[in-house]
């Protein structure tokens, strides 16, 4: 079978898989979870733009962003890119 029938957990290590991600739940990977202190937050959506998993929505009905834990893998750009130290990161169990 060729790699376009298989899904990205079927190939092998740095393969390339023509099938999106977004019907497989990854968030099961992480090890730290982003929580996000409300009163830091200015809401400026940079999170949004450089999570590489797109699991940071901004919603406009809510003016407000939600974190989708079913994607994010826990990799802490999003605390890292925070200018206001609003998003920090915390072992799962914690």
């Amino acid at each position: 079978m060729s790699s376009r029938g298989k899904s990205w957990k079927e190939i092998a290590p740095a393969g390339v898989c023509s099938k999106s991600s977004t019907t497989f739940l990854t968030g099961d990977w992480k090890t730290y979870l982003p929580l996000r202190d409300l009163e830091k937050c200015t809401r400026c959506l940079l999170c949004v733009i450089f999570c590489p998993d797109g699991a940071i929505h901004w919603k406009p009905e809510k003016a407000d962003i939600e974190f989708d834990y079913s994607f994010c893998k826990g990799c802490g750009i999003c605390a890292n890119e925070c200018p206001t130290k609003a998003i920090t990161m915390k072992l799962e169990k914690e």
